[in-house]
Protein backbone atom coordinates (compact mmCIF):
# COMPACT_ATOMS: atom_id res chain seq x y z
CA UNK A 1 0.00 0.00 0.00
CA UNK A 2 1.61 3.38 -1.10
CA UNK A 3 0.31 6.49 0.59
CA UNK A 4 0.28 10.40 -0.37
CA UNK A 5 -0.02 12.55 2.71
CA UNK A 6 -0.84 16.12 1.21
CA UNK A 7 0.33 18.94 3.78
CA UNK A 8 -1.40 21.47 2.11
CA UNK A 9 -0.25 25.25 3.14
CA UNK A 10 -4.22 25.95 2.55
CA UNK A 11 -5.43 28.94 1.14
CA UNK A 12 -8.11 30.47 3.41
CA UNK A 13 -11.88 30.46 2.08
CA UNK A 14 -10.44 30.28 -1.60
CA UNK A 15 -11.76 27.28 -2.72
CA UNK A 16 -10.96 27.53 -6.46
CA UNK A 17 -6.72 28.17 -5.49
CA UNK A 18 -7.04 24.67 -3.36
CA UNK A 19 -8.77 23.11 -6.06
CA UNK A 20 -5.73 23.83 -8.12
CA UNK A 21 -3.30 22.56 -5.71
CA UNK A 22 -4.98 19.43 -4.98
CA UNK A 23 -5.21 18.84 -8.66
CA UNK A 24 -1.62 19.14 -9.14
CA UNK A 25 -0.46 16.91 -5.67
CA UNK A 26 -3.22 13.81 -7.08
CA UNK A 27 -1.22 13.62 -10.63
CA UNK A 28 1.91 13.57 -8.75
CA UNK A 29 0.38 11.15 -6.53
CA UNK A 30 -0.43 8.71 -9.71
CA UNK A 31 2.59 9.56 -11.21
CA UNK A 32 4.59 8.10 -8.22
CA UNK A 33 2.32 4.78 -7.90
CA UNK A 34 0.45 5.90 -4.63
CA UNK A 35 -2.80 3.79 -4.37
CA UNK A 36 -4.36 7.02 -2.03
CA UNK A 37 -3.83 10.58 -1.45
CA UNK A 38 -5.26 11.80 1.48
CA UNK A 39 -5.87 15.62 2.31
CA UNK A 40 -6.05 17.31 5.62
CA UNK A 41 -9.45 18.88 7.48
CA UNK A 42 -11.01 21.12 5.18
CA UNK A 43 -8.30 20.91 2.42
CA UNK A 44 -10.56 23.73 0.25
CA UNK A 45 -10.90 26.60 2.68
CA UNK A 46 -9.07 26.07 6.16
CA UNK A 47 -10.59 25.37 9.53
CA UNK A 48 -13.02 28.47 9.07
CA UNK A 49 -16.16 29.34 11.20
CA UNK A 50 -17.50 31.08 8.41
CA UNK A 51 -20.25 29.11 7.55
CA UNK A 52 -22.61 30.87 5.10
CA UNK A 53 -19.64 31.18 3.26
CA UNK A 54 -17.85 28.21 2.81
CA UNK A 55 -20.07 25.49 3.09
CA UNK A 56 -22.45 23.68 0.24
CA UNK A 57 -24.37 20.78 -0.41
CA UNK A 58 -22.85 16.90 0.80
CA UNK A 59 -22.81 16.42 -3.60
CA UNK A 60 -21.65 20.08 -4.29
CA UNK A 61 -19.23 21.42 -5.75
CA UNK A 62 -16.10 20.22 -3.87
CA UNK A 63 -17.63 16.20 -4.12
CA UNK A 64 -18.06 16.65 -7.69
CA UNK A 65 -14.32 18.05 -7.94
CA UNK A 66 -13.22 15.25 -6.16
CA UNK A 67 -14.79 12.77 -8.01
CA UNK A 68 -13.53 13.90 -11.13
CA UNK A 69 -9.99 14.30 -9.94
CA UNK A 70 -10.25 10.27 -8.35
CA UNK A 71 -11.21 9.22 -12.05
CA UNK A 72 -9.16 11.37 -13.74
CA UNK A 73 -6.10 10.01 -12.36
CA UNK A 74 -7.81 6.55 -11.01
CA UNK A 75 -6.37 6.71 -7.64
CA UNK A 76 -8.38 6.94 -4.03
CA UNK A 77 -9.03 9.95 -2.62
CA UNK A 78 -9.18 10.88 0.71
CA UNK A 79 -10.19 14.56 1.84
CA UNK A 80 -12.32 17.07 4.19
CA UNK A 81 -14.43 20.02 3.57
CA UNK A 82 -17.17 21.79 5.23
CA UNK A 83 -21.45 21.35 4.19
CA UNK A 84 -24.44 22.13 5.68
CA UNK A 85 -26.26 20.41 8.25
CA UNK A 86 -29.93 19.65 7.46
CA UNK A 87 -31.44 22.10 9.31
CA UNK A 88 -30.55 25.24 11.67
CA UNK A 89 -27.89 27.04 9.20
CA UNK A 90 -25.34 24.82 11.37
CA UNK A 91 -22.55 23.20 9.14
CA UNK A 92 -21.07 19.93 9.18
CA UNK A 93 -17.43 19.26 9.07
CA UNK A 94 -17.37 16.02 6.28
CA UNK A 95 -15.21 14.12 5.06
CA UNK A 96 -15.58 11.68 1.80
CA UNK A 97 -13.67 8.52 0.82
CA UNK A 98 -13.35 8.58 -3.21
CA UNK A 99 -12.25 4.88 -4.95
CA UNK A 100 -10.52 5.18 -8.39
CA UNK A 101 -14.14 5.49 -10.20
CA UNK A 102 -14.70 8.62 -8.38
CA UNK A 103 -17.58 6.65 -6.20
CA UNK A 104 -18.21 7.78 -2.67
CA UNK A 105 -17.20 4.57 -0.68
CA UNK A 106 -17.29 6.41 2.24
CA UNK A 107 -18.51 9.72 4.35
CA UNK A 108 -18.13 10.67 7.86
CA UNK A 109 -18.70 13.77 10.00
CA UNK A 110 -16.22 15.15 12.76
CA UNK A 111 -18.02 13.49 15.95
CA UNK A 112 -16.60 16.14 18.30
CA UNK A 113 -16.44 19.92 17.18
CA UNK A 114 -13.64 21.67 18.71
CA UNK A 115 -15.42 23.30 21.57
CA UNK A 116 -12.13 25.74 22.57
CA UNK A 117 -12.18 27.36 19.20
CA UNK A 118 -16.05 27.35 19.22
CA UNK A 119 -16.73 24.96 16.44
CA UNK A 120 -20.11 23.85 18.29
CA UNK A 121 -21.29 26.99 17.42
CA UNK A 122 -21.17 26.31 13.58
CA UNK A 123 -20.57 22.92 13.03
CA UNK A 124 -22.99 20.11 13.98
CA UNK A 125 -21.67 16.74 15.26
CA UNK A 126 -21.68 13.39 13.41
CA UNK A 127 -23.38 10.72 14.82
CA UNK A 128 -21.00 7.70 14.55
CA UNK A 129 -18.05 6.21 12.63
CA UNK A 130 -17.34 4.43 9.32
CA UNK A 131 -15.50 1.54 8.28
CA UNK A 132 -14.89 1.08 4.45
CA UNK A 133 -12.66 -0.96 2.17
CA UNK A 134 -10.15 0.57 0.33
CA UNK A 135 -7.59 -1.37 -1.94
CA UNK A 136 -8.48 -4.49 0.03
CA UNK A 137 -8.24 -3.42 3.36
CA UNK A 138 -10.55 -2.43 5.87
CA UNK A 139 -10.43 1.25 7.48
CA UNK A 140 -11.67 3.68 9.13
CA UNK A 141 -11.47 7.62 9.45
CA UNK A 142 -11.64 10.46 12.27
CA UNK A 143 -11.09 14.01 12.02
CA UNK A 144 -8.61 16.10 14.08
CA UNK A 145 -9.82 16.85 17.65
CA UNK A 146 -11.72 13.35 17.29
CA UNK A 147 -7.90 12.12 17.84
CA UNK A 148 -8.08 12.83 21.45
CA UNK A 149 -11.09 10.42 22.89
CA UNK A 150 -9.84 6.86 22.33
CA UNK A 151 -12.93 4.83 23.00
CA UNK A 152 -14.16 5.75 19.00
CA UNK A 153 -10.82 4.70 17.75
CA UNK A 154 -11.73 1.34 20.28
CA UNK A 155 -15.30 0.98 19.11
CA UNK A 156 -14.18 0.25 15.21
CA UNK A 157 -10.41 -1.43 15.95
CA UNK A 158 -11.29 -5.32 15.69
CA UNK A 159 -12.96 -4.62 12.46
CA UNK A 160 -9.87 -2.24 10.76
CA UNK A 161 -6.46 -2.49 9.41
CA UNK A 162 -5.61 1.24 9.54
CA UNK A 163 -7.33 4.43 10.72
CA UNK A 164 -7.21 7.42 8.72
CA UNK A 165 -6.92 10.92 10.90
CA UNK A 166 -7.29 14.31 9.04
CA UNK A 167 -6.57 17.57 10.55
CA UNK A 168 -5.95 21.08 10.72
CA UNK A 169 -4.09 20.42 14.15
CA UNK A 170 -2.49 23.67 15.59
CA UNK A 171 2.04 23.77 15.72
CA UNK A 172 1.37 24.72 19.65
CA UNK A 173 0.44 21.24 19.98
CA UNK A 174 1.89 19.21 18.10
CA UNK A 175 3.41 17.18 20.42
CA UNK A 176 -0.18 16.22 21.77
CA UNK A 177 -0.57 15.65 17.66
CA UNK A 178 2.16 12.56 17.72
CA UNK A 179 1.82 11.18 20.66
CA UNK A 180 -2.44 10.65 20.72
CA UNK A 181 -1.43 9.56 17.05
CA UNK A 182 1.28 6.80 17.99
CA UNK A 183 -0.67 5.53 20.76
CA UNK A 184 -3.74 4.92 18.54
CA UNK A 185 -1.45 2.42 16.71
CA UNK A 186 -0.27 0.78 19.79
CA UNK A 187 -3.45 0.48 22.19
CA UNK A 188 -5.46 -0.14 18.60
CA UNK A 189 -3.00 -2.65 16.95
CA UNK A 190 -2.90 -0.98 13.20
CA UNK A 191 -1.69 1.63 10.89
CA UNK A 192 -2.84 4.99 12.28
CA UNK A 193 -2.30 7.70 8.97
CA UNK A 194 -2.38 10.92 10.38
CA UNK A 195 -2.38 14.19 7.86
CA UNK A 196 -2.09 17.45 8.70
CA UNK A 197 -1.76 21.02 7.10
CA UNK A 198 1.28 23.37 6.71
CA UNK A 199 1.07 27.11 6.63
CA UNK A 200 -0.67 29.90 8.40
CA UNK A 201 -4.63 30.16 8.45
CA UNK A 202 -6.45 32.97 8.00
CA UNK A 203 -7.26 32.92 11.47
CA UNK A 204 -3.43 33.49 12.50
CA UNK A 205 -2.73 30.20 13.60
CA UNK A 206 0.23 28.30 12.11
CA UNK A 207 0.32 24.63 11.01
CA UNK A 208 3.34 21.86 11.62
CA UNK A 209 2.22 19.46 9.06
CA UNK A 210 3.56 16.73 11.09
CA UNK A 211 1.77 14.20 9.31
CA UNK A 212 2.72 10.63 10.32
CA UNK A 213 2.05 7.04 10.14
CA UNK A 214 2.57 4.71 12.65
CA UNK A 215 2.67 1.03 12.66
CA UNK A 216 0.68 -1.29 14.74
CA UNK A 217 3.79 -1.33 17.67
CA UNK A 218 4.16 2.15 17.61
CA UNK A 219 6.96 2.67 14.95
CA UNK A 220 7.27 6.05 13.48
CA UNK A 221 7.20 4.67 9.41
CA UNK A 222 7.48 8.32 8.57
CA UNK A 223 6.79 11.87 9.22
CA UNK A 224 6.54 15.28 7.41
CA UNK A 225 8.03 18.62 8.26
CA UNK A 226 6.71 22.16 8.50
CA UNK A 227 7.51 23.25 4.87
CA UNK A 228 6.33 20.08 2.77
CA UNK A 229 3.07 19.71 1.24
CA UNK A 230 3.97 16.28 -0.01
CA UNK A 231 5.54 13.12 0.74
CA UNK A 232 4.51 9.35 0.11
CA UNK A 233 4.75 5.84 2.35
CA UNK A 234 4.24 2.27 1.76
CA UNK A 235 3.44 -0.17 4.14
CA UNK A 236 2.22 -3.57 4.32
CA UNK A 237 -1.12 -4.08 6.14
CA UNK A 238 -0.48 -7.54 6.84
CA UNK A 239 1.66 -6.39 9.60
CA UNK A 240 -1.69 -5.77 11.44
CA UNK A 241 -2.39 -9.66 11.68
CA UNK A 242 1.12 -10.34 12.31
CA UNK A 243 1.17 -8.18 15.75
CA UNK A 244 -2.62 -9.30 16.64
CA UNK A 245 -1.60 -12.54 16.21
CA UNK A 246 1.96 -12.56 17.77
CA UNK A 247 0.44 -10.16 20.92
CA UNK A 248 -3.30 -10.36 21.32
CA UNK A 249 -4.43 -7.73 23.43
CA UNK A 250 -7.32 -7.00 21.65
CA UNK A 251 -8.44 -10.35 23.08
CA UNK A 252 -8.21 -9.44 26.42
CA UNK A 253 -10.56 -5.78 26.29
CA UNK A 254 -13.67 -6.03 29.06
CA UNK A 255 -16.22 -3.94 29.42
CA UNK A 256 -16.24 -2.50 33.02
CA UNK A 257 -19.05 -1.00 34.51
CA UNK A 258 -19.08 1.74 36.79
Amino acid sequence: MKVALIQMDIRWESKKPNYSKAQKFAKRAREEGCDIAVFPEMFNTGFSMNVPAIAEAEDGETASFLSALAKKYEINLIAGFPVWAMAGGMGRNMAAVFDRQGAVVAKFTKLHPFSFAGEHKHYSPGEGAVVFDIEGIQASLFICYDLRFPEVFRAVAKDVQAIFVIANWPASRVEHWETLLRARAIENQCFIIGVNRTGKGGNGILYPGASHVYGPSGEDICRGNEKDEFLTVEFDPALVAEARSKFPFLKDIRQIEK
